[in-house]
């Protein structure tokens, strides 16, 4: 069979209104498409969360919404 080269997320971390509030630290075993959901206590509607992330090849992703 042919060798699939590693490319997983390594590192996640979710902030609202800059204050970190959750880190993780993934690996291969974490889907190739990965649903990611969590709960901030005292997030109110108009604050921001930020999500961000780094894979194993250094490639880095940031995503933000609004909360409703």
């Amino acid at each position: 069979g042919k060798v699939i080269p590693a490319w997983h997320i390594q590192h996640v971390t979710a902030q609202l209104n800059g204050a970190t509030v959750m880190t993780a630290q993934w690996g291969p075993a974490v889907s190739k498409n990965p649903f990611l959901q969590f709960v901030v206590k005292g997030a109110k509607a108009g604050d921001k969360v930020t999500i961000s992330w780094t894979d194993n090849k250094g490639d880095k992703r940031t995503d933000e919404a609004t909360v409703s």
